[in-house]
C-alpha cells in the first residue's frame, strides 16, 4: 500500500504531498513535443484521480503545455475538487508568434496569469512558477507584478524554475528588503544522472528557504531500465526526439546499473528506486512524476513509501560523482581545513 508523505514548500505553510502529478503529457493532440504528450481527457481524468485516491494533492502544469491544452485538461479533472488540490502552473515561454507574447514584464505576466486562471476554470493559483529567466525585463518589475497579484489574491505562492542561483538569491533579497512575499520553490532537473543543482542551486535553496520540486527525475526514461542505452534514438519514446536535457546515456549506464542492483534487493522497479534516491536525499525534496499511461503513474506512485538505506543511497551516488568545480572544491578544501586545525 502507497504512504504518501507530506512536508511544507519552503519556508511557508503550504502543506503538499511529495509526490506532485505532472501534466507535460496531458493534450487534445498537439504535437507540441512527438512522444511526450500523448494523454488525452479521458485518461487525464482517471490519472488524477488516482492522485487523489494515493494522497497526492499537488499538480504541476504550465501555460506552454501542449499550448495551455494541459492547463485546461487538468482543470476539467478538477472540477469539483478544486478545494483538495494545490495547483501549480508556469508562465515565462513564448506562447505565440506575437513579439511582445513572451518574458516575464508586467504586462505579460498579467495577461498570461489570467489566461491561465481562465483555462484552470478556477479563482486562484496556488503556486505560480516562472518557468525560465528574462533578463531583457528588470528583475524588479517582475517582482513587483508577482506581488501584485499576490495582493489581489488571484496568486498565492510563487516559485521559479531553471534560474541561476545567483539570480534565485538577488530575487529573494529585494523581495526581503522590500517587504515582499519570497519565492517559496525552486524547479530545477534534478536525479541521479544530472545532479549539477548540487554544487549551488540546492545550497541557495537550504540558505533561501526554497523547497526543491524535482523535474524529470527518470533522467526522460534513462533511468527506468526499459531502454538500450545504447539505442536512444531508435523508436517512439521521448529519448529518440532529441538530447534535450543534455545527458549522455553512457553516463547513465552506470548509475543505472546501481539503481538496478538496489530494485532488485526491494522488489521494485529502478524507475520506483530512481524517483525514491530523491526523496530519501532530503525530508523536504517534492518529485513531479508524468505518465503516459495509468500503469506508470501506478507505479511511480508506489515509490512513496520506499526507503533506501544509507548504503543504498551511497551506492548510487557514488556510481557517478558530481565534478567538484571552483571555487566549490577550494571552499570544501578550506572548510576541511578548519574542522581538521579548529574543530577537532
Amino acid at each position: 500500500m502507497n504512504e504518501m508523505t507530506y512536508t511544507r514548500l519552503g519556508q511557508s505553510g503550504l502543506i503538499v504531498s511529495r509526490l506532485a502529478l505532472g501534466t507535460m503529457t496531458f493534450t487534445y493532440g498537439s504535437d507540441w513535443i512527438p512522444g511526450v504528450a500523448k494523454v488525452g481527457e479521458t485518461e487525464a481524468g482517471r490519472m488524477v484521480d488516482t492522485a487523489f485516491e494515493t494522497g497526492v494533492n499537488l499538480f504541476d502544469t504550465a501555460d506552454g503545455y501542449s499550448n495551455g491544452e494541459a492547463e485546461t485538461i487538468l482543470g476539467k479533472s478538477l472540477a469539483g475538487k478544486r478545494e483538495k488540490a494545490v495547483v501549480c502552473t508556469k508562465i515565462g515561454f513564448r506562447n505565440s508568434d506575437h513579439i511582445p507574447d513572451a518574458g516575464l514584464s508586467r504586462s505579460q505576466i498579467f495577461q498570461q496569469v489570467e489566461k491561465s486562471l481562465t483555462r484552470l476554470n478556477t479563482d486562484w493559483i496556488d503556486l505560480l512558477v516562472l518557468h525560465k529567466t528574462d533578463f531583457t525585463t528588470p528583475l524588479e518589475e517582475t517582482l513587483r507584478a508577482l506581488q501584485a497579484l499576490i495582493d489581489s489574491g488571484k496568486v498565492r505562492y510563487i516559485g521559479c524554475s531553471n534560474w541561476p542561483a545567483w539570480q534565485v538569491a538577488r530575487a529573494i533579497q529585494f523581495q526581503r528588503d522590500n517587504g515582499m512575499d519570497q519565492f517559496i520553490a525552486g524547479q530545477y532537473l534534478y536525479n541521479a544522472v544530472a545532479r549539477d543543482i548540487e554544487s549551488d542551486v540546492l545550497k541557495m535553496a537550504d540558505a533561501m528557504g526554497l523547497g526543491l520540486m524535482a523535474w524529470s527525475p527518470l533522467a526522460a526514461g534513462l533511468l527506468t531500465g526499459k531502454y538500450d542505452l545504447s539505442k536512444t534514438d531508435q523508436g517512439e519514446g521521448r529519448l529518440a526526439q532529441g538530447d534535450f536535457l543534455q545527458i549522455s546515456p553512457q553516463h547513465a549506464q552506470s548509475v543505472l546499473a546501481a539503481v538496478s542492483a538496489v530494485a532488485e534487493a526491494h522488489n521494485a522497479t529502478s524507475a520506483q528506486i530512481a524517483l525514491a534516491w530523491i526523496l530519501n536525499k532530503r525530508r523536504d525534496h517534492t518529485v513531479i512524476i508524468g505518465a503516459s499511461k495509468q500503469s506508470q503513474l501506478e507505479a511511480s506512485l508506489a515509490a512513496a513509501s520506499l526507503t533506501l538505506s544509507q548504503a543504498e543511497m551511497d551506492a548510487i551516488d557514488g556510481a557517478m560523482t558530481p565534478a567538484r568545480r571552483y571555487p566549490a572544491w577550494f571552499d570544501d578544501m578550506m572548510t576541511d581545513e578548519l574542522h581538521t586545525k579548529v574543530l577537532s
